[in-house]
């Protein structure tokens, strides 16, 4: 008989399905007792498809980027320490299953489901003008977004108050779980949408 692996060693992924058909080549829902792959999958096209989505999102958190220029905000707050990322998205897990009495994982996929942004728009330069123009979205970028605007979310949440990272981000996620437009990621997936359906 297997021995189920579980996320963090504590939850299960047996049962969870994608239900976006866009999304389901590209979230790996196969999980790790230490979500740590070491740039094992560098060096080959689409290496990103094949991590775990739970160390997709702790990889995110140590390299966030910045928004809007403002690196005080992300980038110069990161450790890049594996673990401590690793430690952060464990209490948020635990958080979050406090909260709603549900698999944090299975909330965390819904979550990236809800807020992955379908459309986006691109910049077109026609007779000297530039214009905006409407593309869809690759299912490898959506989720790279979803990723990216849940912890700048987290963090811009975070900055400058009392509030500790683990319930910013637990909030963030419970808030694109709930389609809720308090979470930073739904509200730019929002945005996105409706500046590409202006720019038809």
């Amino acid at each position: 008989m297997a021995v189920e692996i579980l996320a963090f060693n504590k939850w299960s992924a047996r049962d969870l399905v994608v239900t976006d058909p866009g999304l389901k080549d590209y979230m790996v829902l196969t999980p790790r007792i230490v979500p740590k792959s070491s740039g094992r999958y560098a060096g080959s096209r689409f290496h990103k498809s094949k991590i775990f989505i739970v160390e997709r999102l702790i990889n995110r958190l140590m390299v966030p980027g910045h928004r809007g220029k403002k690196h005080s905000k992300s980038s110069g707050r990161c450790t890049g320490k594996h673990a401590h990322a690793s430690g952060l998205v464990k209490a948020a897990f635990e958080k979050i299953q406090q909260k709603l009495q549900k698999n944090p994982v299975e909330v965390f996929v819904q979550a990236v489901q809800n807020a992955a942004p379908r459309e986006e728009t691109i910049t077109i330069e026609y007779g000297g003008a530039r214009y905006p123009r409407a593309v869809e979205c690759s299912p490898q970028r959506r989720i790279d977004l979803v990723l990216r605007y849940m912890t700048q979310g987290s963090y811009q949440r975070g900055f400058n108050t009392r509030k500790s990272a683990v319930d910013c981000l637990a909030d963030e996620i419970i808030g694109a779980y709930n389609l809720s437009q308090q979470s930073a990621a739904i509200s730019k997936k929002l945005e996105l949408e409706r500046q590409a359906d202006a720019s038809r």
